[in-house]
């Protein structure tokens, strides 16, 4: 299992917009991927999940990714959170 912890720096949080980037990355990897915050994890492949959470301005976030292309899909989806999401 691959995990890495984010800060979200963007003023709208994780919004529709940045969750659906999310999401459809997660989407291009077989392995299951969740996303952390709060004490509540979600499957970063469900947008559903993803708004659930309202992570907003600050926020810390884990992403956790299991399975084959686990590396691959973590460092995929840590490219979409650096370029507009946070570090």
């Amino acid at each position: 299992m691959a995990e890495k912890t984010f800060i979200i720096t963007a003023d709208t949080g994780i919004h529709a917009r940045p969750a659906t980037q999310l999401v459809n990355k997660a989407g291009q990897f077989s392995s299951d991927i969740t996303l952390e915050y709060k004490g509540k994890a979600v499957n970063l492949k469900s947008i559903m999940g993803v708004m659930s959470l309202g992570v907003g301005k600050g926020a810390e976030v884990t992403v956790k990714a299991e399975g084959s292309d686990a590396d691959e899909a973590l460092q995929a989806i840590e490219d979409v959170i650096k370029e507009g999401l946070g570090e």
